[in-house]
């Protein structure tokens, strides 16, 4: 049983094996958005994925593969230099970053404890955030609370109060994607429990949930822009939505003439200059 509950938490971090992280200029130009001077910042064998900006915007976080394990790893966008974040014995996923001087990230470890950390940025330091709490994926409410997937049968998501150490049952299964909506107090998440899955929003405050609109088909890794605009892809292509304004999902950009494919996870800096794509080469 301990061997399939390590297996199930790989399985669910692991969703790409040999994936890039592509840098772009992105430009919300009219009538589509354009990327420009694409770069791979990653250019490592193995799993790079999950990337973050920084609040400022000059740094991206990600995990990357090194001797065998997934690091932190920091790149520094106008000078074109990285820096290893982490170093522990386990491999380190999600990271995101929580103020100037820490960062938050899953770890999983070797005997397959699963918790999620915050790292000091300047030094290797770390230390638990949830205790006791299988944590897949998460984002930020504020300060003190979170929105998390919590590994169980079934998967759950749930708000988790750092300060009081209590936690309130969202929904169940759920996807991978968690992300507060911008200028908004409200977070958004993926529900998996009809066969046409659902972008859901949830208040908080209330406590209440409400779909935006159904996924495009099979994805489940999507960003928001700073105007409130939906970013997704079917893996090829990149399509929008704008809550309250768009009746169904939009065709943005092919992502063929780029020689990218199998797109998954999508992150935009909050200025919206820079977009961030995990991704495969097309290997012709």
């Amino acid at each position: 049983m301990k061997l399939l509950t390590i297996l199930l938490s790989t399985i669910i971090i692991y969703s790409q094996q040999d994936t890039e992280v592509y840098l772009f200029d992105y430009s919300n130009s009219k009538p589509l958005p354009t990327l420009t001077n694409q770069k791979n910042i990653s250019n490592n064998p193995g799993y790079d994925n999950q990337p973050s900006f920084s609040k400022n915007g000059k740094f991206i976080y990600f995990s990357s593969t090194r001797n065998g394990q997934t690091d932190i790893l920091r790149f520094d966008i106008k000078n074109d230099e990285k820096k290893w974040i982490s170093q522990t014995i386990g491999g380190e996923y999600s990271p995101q970053e929580i103020s100037k001087n820490h960062l938050s990230a899953v770890r999983l470890d070797p005997d397959g404890k699963q918790l999620l950390y915050s790292y000091k940025i300047s030094r290797n330091h770390s230390k638990v955030l949830v205790e006791n709490k299988k944590i897949g994926y998460y984002a930020w409410i504020n300060s003190k609370e979170l929105l998390c997937f919590v590994l169980g049968e079934p998967n759950s998501l749930q708000s988790i109060n750092l300060k009081t150490n209590e936690s309130f049952l969202v929904d169940e299964i759920i996807g991978r994607s968690i992300h507060k909506i911008p200028n908004s107090e409200l977070m958004s998440y993926i529900s998996k429990k009809r066969d046409l899955w659902s972008i859901n929003s949830y208040d908080p405050v209330r406590k209440e949930t409400s779909t935006i609109i159904n996924t495009v088909e099979g994805s489940e890794d999507l960003t928001w822009t700073n105007n409130g605009v939906i970013l997704m892809s079917d893996g090829y292509s990149l399509f929008s939505f704008h809550p309250g304004y768009d009746e169904d999902w939009k065709f943005e950009i092919d992502f063929k003439k780029f020689d990218l494919t199998n797109i998954s996870r999508i992150s935009l800096d909050h200025r919206n200059n820079y977009i961030a794509i995990v991704a495969e080469a097309i290997k012709n």
